[in-house]
């Protein structure tokens, strides 16, 4: 088995702009395992927010490159156990890893990676597509640019009533919002009645990760209910959610891959806490292996490589916010 990198500057469509961050290029790293004729991609993206960058991931990856070519492994989850040792530092480099792995091995075994799971696509939930913090004009622009169902909006502001007021005045799309920790608990409450008269259907990460008292408040008097981000990163985040949020964010990136992500849905199911997975900004590649959980999960925010000019990769796309799978086997990516 042969590890390659491929790096790459994503042009966006738009400036994109969160709560603690604004950006027009994002970097990411596109990790390819060779096994003679058989390709296997994985993704995972720079993020200055945790320090991690291009190079940091290679140099990590370096660092388990024997582990990786001179193992012999069975399954992806055999290998992201072999190597977790050396990569547990940087969890985006395994990502990356681990979901080629998982690309690479269910086309060996000539199926798309979701059927290699027994999994069934029939009740997929659709794609919410993110309008990023901007002027409410041209917030209003990026809408009427792509129609769809359900909108992410990305608030953090002076005016966040005000914005879900006027995107209100466009569209009759679902609307989901995420405050990314910009919040005191006193604001999430007061702003969830209206919220959820504007259509609303929950609020993603309104406090700080580390405001735990009042994460509680805000759980118990919510109008809507509120889906952790920041505050679920590791597996053994769920179970530290449980009682401060109705559902969880899987970050693939931010857990180490596929791998770790199924056991946290898994969890969080089985403490009767909704699921979803978000993705960055990110490629065909890191985007198709979202889309093999989709099963698993109630909600799902996969749009990165929607919001890119130079997608350097091929794999699933979106007719209204449904995902439609590659020919392909594995997780469907090829890179162009």
């Amino acid at each position: 088995m042969q590890l390659l990198f491929h790096p790459f500057d994503l042009h966006l469509k738009h400036t994109f702009t969160i709560a603690h961050d604004s950006r027009d290029i994002q970097k990411t790293l596109v990790v390819e395992l060779r096994d003679g004729d058989f390709r296997g991609f994985g993704e995972a993206t720079a993020n200055p927010y945790y320090g991690i960058t291009v190079d940091n991931m290679m140099d990590a990856l370096a660092g388990a490159r024997v582990l990786v070519e001179k193992g012999r492994f069975s399954s992806a989850e055999e290998l992201w156990d072999h190597v977790h040792p050396v990569l547990q530092s940087n969890s985006f480099a395994q990502c990356a890893l681990d979901e080629a792995a998982h690309d690479l091995f269910a086309k060996q075994n000539g199926q798309k990676l979701y059927k290699s799971w027994g999994l069934s696509i029939d009740r997929n939930p659709l794609t919410n597509f993110t309008i990023g913090i901007d002027t409410v004009e041209k917030m209003v622009s990026k809408m009427k640019e792509l129609p769809w169902p359900i909108y992410k909006i990305k608030l953090g502001t002076d005016d966040d009533l005000k914005i879900v007021r006027e995107l209100r005045k466009n569209t009759d799309a679902i609307f989901r919002v995420d405050a990314n920790c910009a919040w005191t608990a006193e604001q999430a409450i007061a702003f969830a009645p209206e919220l959820k008269q504007l259509g609303v259907e929950f609020i993603e990460q309104p406090l700080a990760a580390d405001d735990t008292a009042g994460m509680k408040k805000v759980f118990a008097e919510s109008a809507l209910p509120v889906i952790a981000d920041e505050s679920c990163i590791l597996e053994s985040d769920v179970k530290k959610c449980h009682g401060l949020f109705h559902g969880v964010n899987i970050k693939l990136t931010k857990c180490g891959g596929l791998t770790p992500a199924k056991r946290m849905i898994a969890e969080a199911r089985s403490l009767g806490m909704k699921t979803m997975v978000g993705c960055m900004t990110e490629t065909s590649v890191g985007i198709s292996a979202i889309a093999h959980l989709l099963p698993l999960l109630d909600y799902v925010d996969m749009d990165g490589s929607l919001l890119i000019r130079n997608d350097p990769a091929s794999g699933v796309t979106f007719d209204f916010g449904k995902v439609i799978y590659s020919a392909e086997n594995g997780t469907g990516a090829v890179l162009k």
